[in-house]
């Protein structure tokens, strides 16, 4: 599994706690994390802008369910 850089992806995901992230299509204007690659992996960025709080790492991109696992957190 790859590491992909693209640019401009951007998501929208109503999962919440620490797990695997379900991710819910692009954002207006900005590409999905399909273009990234089943079963590569990418850098991310979460924000919860309710709380407050944001968290970055490296995580695995799957197609199906489309969801992003977070393999490895860098910063909180």
């Amino acid at each position: 599994m790859p590491l992909v850089v693209k640019d401009r992806i951007k998501e929208s995901s109503s999962t919440s706690g620490t797990g695997t992230i379900t991710l819910a299509g692009a954002a207006t204007g900005f590409r999905s994390f399909a273009d990234i690659g089943n079963g590569n992996t990418t850098y991310y960025a979460i924000v919860d802008t309710t709380a407050g709080t944001w968290e970055v790492g490296i995580g695995t991109y799957t197609l199906i369910g489309t969801t992003l696992t977070r393999d490895i957190v860098t910063g909180k």
